[in-house]
């Protein structure tokens, strides 16, 4: 296997038996020594551009992705390639896309790329608008691969041979598929249920189920065949192959929808393709793929990467892939993802809210088989807190060696690490500052140079790309009845409610306000002022504290955020303070 001559930058971190990503390294880089001595290793991913390509299938690229660049930390040539299933059929309209309404329907059946763009894209079809999304996505992540347009490979008669291959040991390939078919004919017992094609309103019915999209292959009087020709005259794919000549390789068919017919010769015909559990097994031994993984939804008993073990090896002559199955991915709050559901988060909306960084590290820190969520709420800000006390961990040498390995995974890919925001503040801070000040700059780059003072907050481009994450998160998702509005004027009816336990807590607030105008000081100075009340000294800790003052806390708190923001909850109060401003703080209290 020839290796590649750079040395590495961004060097494994000596965790290489430690995590799930390196373990199967191992197995990639042996087993394509045994496959293909001498030349680079070839991973796969496959993504079909039907609609927004979602988080979910996100873990399909990443997973070869994280393999792929181990390989190439160690040395060795690698080739990760993303099929774009774009010749596939239009098999519904997704919800949630702009500029789509029922008339799209007229397009089902048709291969993706022959679908207009939805209304207002600047892309030439359906297929290459929703690629599009993705390709940039995955440029921001450091995503390297090699894409390959299923449309370009069969009309280019790419796949002849393979194509004639398959269809002259149809036989072979319907009887390791008859294995799996549940449905028989009580009538036929004993006999080879013939399959009968799916017209549109059954595929229509069967998108749900995933039979659609395990389709395999089109059967009727003549027999079956693993080959679907698109229609001359509608362009569809509802069409019944009726017979095919070995020796002169002359196909006729008849389309379901508007009875057109017609006789082609394979070896020239460009229109058409072979079916699923076909293609698939096909392209494994056509590309000499080592790695493909596989989501459940694939990997049933009978389903697609089963039965394409089979047909690579007795059909093609080639070897199934190694291949983990992976699970699903959802958000906090959804189950599991679906694109025909419509309107699930794409890794481009992640993106929008998160730094290509931590998007990577949810990945590469489960094993493939681990489901997890993906947080578009207020998990994200527990989220950011864990990747920045794991940056901690990294910097000082106390990190565990398989946190270490997903962070190097997360943070760049062999030879070069992702930009990163040069001075990295909590993302809960900037939040809050992004919800207090809605976005204005000026009063940002104010709250930012106070939070520390010995270190401030000079250039907001130093606390970019996080902190416009942090506000597209604040303006995108966050629901508009949880976003903090600051009072403009006191509460003078609540302020004149006080007791004399409340106005003491303001005024020991406000006493030492200016002595403590730092976020440090401030979480300090707000902690500290229920402990005075009760006798303790404001730098007590819990341990010497009775219950009861985080009692006395929790009301302060409560008291404060009512004061200031007419709510019983809000940002962190120190973090509030300063986005208010002392000046307003006081007027605001009644000072």
């Amino acid at each position: 296997m020839r290796r590649e001559g750079q040395p590495i930058v961004a060097q494994s971190t000596g965790a290489e038996t430690q995590d799930w990503v390196s373990r199967y390294a191992d197995d990639v880089i042996a087993e394509s020594e045994r496959r293909a001595p001498g030349k680079p290793v070839v991973v796969a991913s496959g993504l079909s551009p039907s609609g927004p390509i979602h988080l979910g299938n996100l873990r399909e690229v990443m997973t070869p992705h994280l393999v792929a660049d181990e390989i190439r930390r160690r040395g060795y040539t690698v080739r990760h390639l993303i099929s774009w299933d774009d010749y596939d059929r239009y098999r519904k309209v997704p919800n949630g896309v702009p500029g789509t309404d029922a008339s799209w329907a007229d397009h089902i059946g048709k291969p993706l790329t022959s679908v207009p763009a939805p209304q207002g894209s600047a892309y030439p079809n359906w297929a290459e608008h929703f690629k599009a999304a993705m390709v940039e996505a995955l440029a921001e992540m450091g995503v390297e691969f090699d894409g390959i347009s299923q449309t370009e490979q069969y009309q280019a008669g790419t796949y002849r041979e393979q194509i004639l291959h398959a269809m002259k040991h149809r036989g072979d390939i319907d009887a390791i598929l008859d294995q799996y078919r549940t449905k028989k004919d009580p009538a036929k017992a004993g006999k080879k249920q013939q399959q009968k094609p799916l017209d549109e309103a059954e595929l229509e019915a069967a998108e749900g189920s995933g039979a659609a999209s395990e389709d395999d292959g089109s059967g009727g009087a003549s027999g079956y065949y693993p080959y679907k020709p698109f229609c001359g005259q509608c362009g569809k794919d509802l069409t019944t192959v009726t017979s095919y000549d070995d020796e002169t390789t002359e196909l006729s068919y008849t389309c379901t929808l508007d009875g057109f017919t017609e006789t082609v010769p394979l070896s020239e015909f460009n229109r058409g393709k072979l079916v699923w559990k076909v293609d698939w097994p096909m392209r494994w031994a056509y590309e000499g793929v080592i790695f493909e993984p596989s989501g459940v939804d694939h990997s049933s008993p009978g389903s697609s990467f089963q039965v394409g073990g089979q047909i690579v090896d007795q059909i093609f002559g080639g070897k199934q892939p190694i291949g983990p199955m992976y699970a699903f991915v959802g958000i906090s709050g959804m189950a599991k993802m679906s694109s025909s559901k419509g309107g699930v988060p794409t890794p481009g909306d992640a993106l929008q809210i998160m730094e290509p960084q931590l998007l990577r590290w949810l990945y590469a820190r489960r094993r493939p088989n681990q489901s997890f969520k993906i947080a578009f709420d207020q998990e994200i800000q527990r989220l950011y807190d864990e990747w920045d006390k794991l940056a901690a961990k990294v910097a000082d040498g106390t990190v565990l060696p398989a946190d270490a390995a997903a962070y190097s995974r997360a943070i760049g890919v062999a030879g070069r690490e992702l930009p990163r925001t040069p001075r990295p503040l909590p993302y809960r801070t900037l939040a809050s500052v992004a919800d207090v000040t809605a976005g204005d700059e000026e009063q940002t780059q104010r709250i930012l140079s106070e939070l520390d003072p010995a270190n401030p907050v000079t250039d907001l481009d130093t606390v970019r790309p996080r902190l416009d994450k942090a506000e597209a998160w604040i303006t995108k998702y966050v629901p508009a009845e949880s976003r903090t509005i600051v009072r403009t004027e006191p509460d003078a009816e609540a302020l004149a409610a006080l007791d004399e336990q409340g106005h003491e807590s303001i005024r020991l607030l406000l006493d030492g306000l200016d002595d403590h105008w730092s976020l440090d000081g401030l979480t300090h100075h707000v902690y500290g002022v229920p402990k005075v009340q009760a006798g303790f000294p404001a730098d007590a800790t819990a341990k010497e504290l009775p219950a009861e003052i985080k009692v006395a806390q929790r009301s302060f708190f409560a008291l404060l955020y009512h004061l200031l923001v007419g709510r019983d909850t809000g940002p962190r109060l120190p973090t509030l303070l300063l986005a208010v401003g002392a000046d307003r703080v006081r007027k605001l209290l009644g000072a």
